[in-house]
């Protein structure tokens, strides 16, 4: 059994919050927040949340142990990029593509 928690259309790009999903993929619920909690990455504020969420979701939803659970999954896929006009010289515009994440944490029981 397992339970999951998704955040949507969160302002941070991909790129940066994959790196710190590489960081708790696998640990137990409890070293991860640890790890989140002294990682300096804009994303490990967002990633804590959304496993405190998961895992209130496997206590209340699926009836499972918290003190038992670990990250059996976590990924950030691209969501839509808000794109953005800069001007520049000579009556030129150049592109910013402010990036768009949505990302996904599944907890479950160790055997």
């Amino acid at each position: 059994m397992e339970a999951k928690a998704h955040l949507k259309f969160a302002r941070i790009s991909p790129r940066k919050v994959k790196i710190v999903c590489d960081l708790i993929r696998g640990k137990d619920t409890k070293a991860a927040k640890a790890i989140l909690m002294q990682t300096p990455k804009a994303a490990s504020e967002l990633m804590l949340k959304l496993l405190n969420s998961a895992v209130a979701n496997a206590e209340n939803n699926h009836d499972m142990d918290p003190d038992n659970l670990f990250v059996s999954a976590t990924y950030a896929n691209p969501g839509p990029i808000l794109k953005r006009i800069r001007p520049v010289s000579r009556g030129r515009a150049y592109r910013i593509n402010k990036r768009t994440s949505h990302i996904t944490i599944v907890v479950a029981e160790k055997e």
